[in-house]
This record gives structure tokens, sequence and C-alpha cells, in this order.
């Protein structure tokens, strides 16, 4: 049985599988943009120039990117047995929402969707261990 665990943000996910008492870790790196936009005026004074900022270009674009992320997780994990989901923020809830949407057989696979906060290498293929010993 292969078993997989994912610890995912919007930089990277760490991609921990367990077949045969053997463990592999491949790591899977966003190239999502980290967009800072500065609007509002370029005086203090009242009515001077305005700077528009294009939110919907920029969360399109992430959207996209977000996309492409998770096609690249999903060719490396198409044939698990069963997932575990973790990570900070909310970006392993959207996986598992993508993966519900376009990939039903894999969203079957899910045993668990946690926050968990930053972790090293090491951390995370531990995490994976103890979570497939205890289920």
């Amino acid at each position: 049985m292969k078993k997989t665990g994912i610890w995912l943000d919007k930089d990277k996910a760490l991609i921990v599988t367990i077949e045969n008492e053997e463990e592999t870790l491949q790591i899977v790196s966003s190239n999502i943009e980290h967009y800072n936009n500065h609007g509002g005026s370029g005086t203090r004074q009242k009515g001077g120039p305005q700077d528009v900022v294009q939110d919907s270009k920029y969360l399109e674009r992430e959207k996209h990117q977000l996309k492409q992320y998770f096609t690249d997780i999903t060719t490396k994990i198409n044939d698990s047995d069963a997932l575990v989901l973790f990570g900070p923020a909310g970006t392993n809830e959207k996986f598992r929402d993508e993966l519900h949407n376009n990939y039903k057989l894999l969203s079957t696979k899910i045993k668990r969707t946690t926050k968990t906060d930053s972790m090293t290498e090491n951390q995370v293929k531990a995490w994976v261990r103890d979570f497939f010993e205890s289920t």
C-alpha cells in the first residue's frame, strides 16, 4: 500500500511517500508570484494622483498559477492508496477542493486535511510516519 502525506503552502509542497517501509521525499516548487501592490495617492495632498491597482488581474494570474501547481502535485501522487494533506494557511484546503472537483478518484483517498505550522523536511517525514502508524 502506497501512503502519501503532502505538506503544502504557496511556495512549495513536500510529498512524503511511504511504500514497503521505505520513505521518499519529493519537493514541488509552486512558482507562484508574490505580489506586493501599493495603491493610493503618491502625495499626502487630498485629490493627488491616484495609482490604479488591478487586483483582479493579479488574482486571476495567481489562480492559474495555483492550478498549475496543483496539477504538478497531482501527477506525482496519482498512484497513491491513501493521502493526508497538511500545512499552514489554506493552501491544503484549496488543494483538497481541487481534488474533489477535478480528480474524484484521488479525492476519495484523502484520510484527513489538517492545519499545521511550518515544518522542516525531517519533521514532515516524522509527521506523515506517525499519522499512518496511528490510523
